[in-house]
């Protein structure tokens, strides 16, 4: 997990190794389903092969196979990566108001006031403060440099601008990836377990004589246990990634209108 320190306090970046999550997520699917929905309780006669009690949905779950322990831990990382992504934008975000914040260094600029644009940076914190104070620093140095030419200085400045967001950017970005993935797997791996659940039906209908009535219902069972844990796994996957994408876009939107800010400032009070 990483952290950022600024100014004795620590920003949360995230959570690095998502590979340690998927894994960790794995082994609690696994003892959830074999100690939680598969507990003799849940079944008649005490017997996890035969029917669930009525009306238990621990013991219809565990109907569901194999297959419901992979979608768990597709389910179960989604969830994780989706609280790690929400910590991490929120510190990323800052202590205020985002909008605002650009408006007060806009003024800052306006009265060109360097030292009062970097107290609001201290205060806010965040991505677009960190953004902003790299550039401020910057465009001090350009300020008190008489070497080189204006469309030097703000070329420099609007690299400043270009390289501190790249610095941000990865990890506002970390595990969004692996939640984009979520989405169309969770579906496929809810689908796969759909097929093999009505495989296994038919083949219970395909018995001489009657069919075999236990087999038929764990196979309707497993179907539509993985359907709806594919689906569901898949929904939350696309309305994270959709939530999170639209946060990181504000932030840099906001970083964006803060850095044009500056360069267009420093172009307007300097000959």
């Amino acid at each position: 997990m990483e952290t950022k320190k600024t100014k004795g306090k620590k920003q949360f970046r995230g959570i690095k190794n998502a590979f340690l999550v998927i894994i960790v997520c794995f082994i609690v699917a696994v003892c959830v389903f074999n100690f939680v929905f598969g507990n003799p309780a849940n079944f008649m006669d005490g017997d996890p092969t035969g029917h669930p009690l009525p009306g238990n949905m621990l013991g219809t779950i565990y109907k569901g196979g194999v297959i419901v322990p992979v979608l768990q831990t597709l389910l179960l990382t989604v969830l994780v990566l989706t609280v790690e992504r929400w910590f991490a934008i929120s510190s990323a975000k800052g202590k205020g108001n985002i909008t605002k914040f650009v408006a007060n260094i806009k003024e800052a600029l306006a009265n060109n006031d360097l030292a009062k644009a970097q107290e609001l940076c201290d205060k806010q914190r965040g991505c677009v403060a960190s953004v902003v104070s790299s550039v401020l620093k910057k465009y001090d140095e350009m300020d008190k440099n008489t070497t080189i030419s204006k469309e030097q200085k703000l070329t420099t400045l609007q690299k400043e601008v270009e390289e501190a967001t790249a610095l941000e950017m990865p990890s506002l970005q970390q595990n969004l990836p692996i939640i984009a993935t979520m989405t169309t797997l969770g579906t496929l791996v809810g689908l796969l377990g759909t097929v093999v659940g009505m495989i296994k039906s038919f083949a219970a209908l395909a018995n001489a004589g009657s069919p075999d009535s236990i087999a038929l219902s764990t196979g309707i069972s497993e179907a539509l246990i993985n359907t709806a844990f594919g689906i569901g796994t898949g929904a939350l996957a696309v309305i994270s990634y959709n939530f999170f994408t639209n946060k990181i876009d504000n932030i840099t939107y906001a970083i964006d209108e803060v850095g044009f800010s500056i360069v267009q400032t420093f172009a307007a009070t300097h000959k």
